[in-house]
């Protein structure tokens, strides 16, 4: 235990060192003229803000929650909670701090072209990307040292369960939060400003604009990297709750619970690496050298895991020494798949979107309907993997492999989160360059690296919901193991089974209207703010006067901050609700089956669709079927403000619910079962 403890100490280290040194790079460069420092100190101020808000609103819940956890389970679950709560909340906080600062930077880089500027977003995207990975291992090593120490016992595993709960709740909030935000001030924004003032996107006299830039930073850096986070510390304790309890001799229990810690430690120093080769390429293509990081990543991970696995490996329960690495190898392989059919369908280099493109020649609600078409269609391939690789795993290390699968897909969160939040800064930068009224060739430039954002951010989203399911595949079954029940006990027939599936397949729904809802008011809210200030500010329309863009990212703040809380009381309430009903363990584990599989199913039609929609606005507005201001173009904002709350609000907190139900399931399992 102490020399894989050690070398994960070191890893995560290893990243937080490199933040520094990514972190430092970025704030070396200049940050432009007055007015696009102005305009980025807006930005970083609004961020600040939100998140400020955030965090004292979630506090009002986290205290509640440590406290419950410490007096019916154990003190030390509630100081792991505590603390996964704490790392999540710094990471976010580190990321979006560094992300807000790159966006101006970005712009002046792009100046002397594709490489400097490329190398400043990705250089702030990196710094989340490392963040996550590096504060959830040092954070889970600090829970291992106080509470497990060398003794792995069964007890003391589920101690840490309260580690990946505290980083649960944090990602729901920011998630939903930052969603509701972003959504809410991105629908202001176009549907007054695009579609009725006829102004363009990130055009300074829109009052909402530096609202919509903030929600990029607050739902696609703080929040994914929350999403990510959770799901990253969920696959490793998953796999060392199921060790625990499978573990039949020590010898098989050391490797069997360690394992875990080496892979992470062996997808730190990959994404590490990946992150300055991609650095150091400097090509033309920025979208070829990011995949190249990607591809990178993954490929050291699975040499370095096939060595592990090779050189310490043991066999146990009739599985084979390499057991576990193909299990390992299934979910990389899985999520790469996943990864890349969210790009075939929500990118404007393939047939789907150009196709819905075309049809938007023929009303918005052609556009929406083609858009809902393409998302459900999406979903086939990515489950069909996913299954296969499920039964992989299973084949290959049982249980205990199929939580391995997930601990595998996510093995290079680093890398990826890197790549998705590089988009909101190349999206900020477009932003500055333009209301900074920058020359033409600086935003032809950023409009390049927002296209490939755009294509990121989607894979990013894929990525995540398909680590979303494998992770909660791996919690329940953790919660499963843990509570004692047995598959072969569990029976379709029996009634509380059937309720359990019909009201767990029905919660996703039931949480998305109330985002959807939470979305629509904030809209609302900031339309009319918006008509009101073209209306009664003189001047305004004709750019001799400076819109309040303060009392917008208000609103889009207070109305996160109420649309937010009842869906994670939900998140947290269900699971214990019918933990202790008529329904019992076997019935709570009905309600997180059927929550899974439908809300697998909601999340990647709901991403991809919202992706597809916007990715058709923007091809149009490249030139293709009347290019910016045709009929066409007009179809297709309204598309994409439909579009915005599937793929930025209710398609990413779909993920995180599964995953707090199960992982809300399995730290109160014992309480359950007594």
């Amino acid at each position: 235990m102490n020399s894989v403890w050690l070398i994960s100490l070191v890893s995560s280290l290893a990243a937080l060192l490199a933040v520094i040194v990514l972190a430092r790079s970025v704030l070396r460069k200049s940050p432009g003229d007055e007015e696009m420092r102005r305009l980025s100190r807006a930005i970083q101020e609004g961020a600040a803000a939100f998140l400020d808000r955030e965090y004292r609103t979630v506090f009002l819940v986290l205290v509640p929650v440590a406290i419950v956890l410490a007096l019916v389970l154990r003190w030390e679950t509630a100081v792991s909670f505590v603390l996964g709560a704490v790392v999540s909340g710094a990471a976010g906080y580190i990321g979006m701090w560094v992300a807000t600062r790159a966006n101006a930077r970005t712009a002046q880089a792009a100046k002397s072209g594709v490489k400097p500027a490329l190398d400043v977003a990705v250089s702030g995207g990196a710094v989340m990307g490392l963040s996550v990975v590096g504060l959830a291992l040092l954070g889970l090593c600090l829970v291992l040292f106080l509470f497990v120490g060398g003794d792995v016992t069964q007890e003391k595993a589920m101690i840490i369960t309260g580690y990946a709960m505290g980083a649960s709740l944090i990602a729901l909030f920011a998630r939903s939060g930052g969603g509701i935000f972003t959504k809410g001030a991105d629908m202001g924004a176009d549907l007054v400003g695009k579609v009725e003032a006829g102004i363009p996107e990130d055009d300074p006299r829109n009052p909402a604009v530096i609202a919509d830039n903030v929600g990029d930073n607050v739902g696609d850096v703080a929040g994914l990297g929350a999403d990510l986070l959770e799901s990253y510390v969920e696959s490793i304790i998953a796999s060392m709750a199921i060790a625990a309890v499978l573990a039949t001799t020590a010898r098989v229990a050391g490797f069997l619970m360690w394992l875990p810690l080496g892979i992470a430690s062996i997808g730190i120093v990959s994404s590490i690496i990946s992150i300055f080769v991609v650095r150091g390429i400097g090509r033309k293509d920025p979208q070829a050298a990011l995949m190249a990081g990607t591809y990178i990543s993954a490929g050291l991970t699975a040499i370095g895991s096939f060595i592990v696995v090779w050189k310490w490996g043991i066999p146990f329960q009739n599985h084979s020494v390499l057991g576990p690495f193909w299990a390992i190898l299934a979910g990389l392989v899985s999520g790469m798949v996943v990864g890349f059919v969210s790009e075939l369908f929500t990118s404007s280099k393939y047939p789907p979107v150009r196709k819905m493109a075309e049809k938007s020649q023929g009303g918005a609600a052609v556009t929406i309907v083609e858009g809902l078409a393409i998302g459900m269609k999406s979903t086939a391939i990515p489950v069909l993997v996913l299954a296969a690789a499920v039964i992989v795993a299973h084949q290959a290390a049982g249980i205990y492999g199929v939580a391995l699968a997930a601990l595998g897909m996510l093995a290079t969160t680093g890398m990826v989160v890197t790549v998705d939040s590089y988009g909101p800064i190349a999206d900020n930068a477009g932003g500055i360059a333009e209301m900074a009224h920058l020359d033409p060739a600086v935003r032809n430039v950023t409009d390049g690296l927002d296209a490939v954002g755009n294509t990121t951010a989607a894979i990013g989203k894929g990525f995540a919901i398909g680590s979303a399911a494998f992770a909660a595949i791996g919690l329940l079954s953790a919660y499963m193991t843990t509570a004692g029940i047995a598959p072969s006990e569990v029976s379709l027939t029996d009634p509380k089974v059937m309720a359990g599936l019909l009201i767990g397949g029905m919660l996703p729904f039931f949480f998305s209207s109330l985002l959807f809802g939470a979305v629509s008011d904030a809209a609302n809210r900031m339309i009319d703010e918006v008509r009101r200030q073209f209306r009664e500010i003189p001047g305004l329309m004709e750019g001799k006067a400076r819109p309040d863009y303060a009392r917008c990212v208000d609103i889009s703040t207070a109305g996160a901050l109420k649309g937010m809380m009842l869906p994670g009381f939900l998140a947290l309430g269900a699971p214990v609700i019918a933990g202790f009903s008529p329904l019992g363990p076997e019935g709570l584990g009905a309600l997180l089956v059927g929550a899974l599989v439908t809300g697998l199913m909601l999340g990647i039609q709901t991403a991809n669709s919202g992706g597809a929609m916007d990715n058709a606005k923007k091809y149009i507005e490249d030139g293709h079927f009347g290019g910016k201001g045709s009929e066409a173009h007009r179809n297709a904002v309204v598309g994409d403000t439909v579009g915005d709350p599937l793929k930025d609000t209710v398609g990413p907190s779909i993920n995180i619910l599964i995953k707090l139900m199960c992982v809300v399931a399995l730290v109160f399992a014992p309480v359950f079962v007594r």
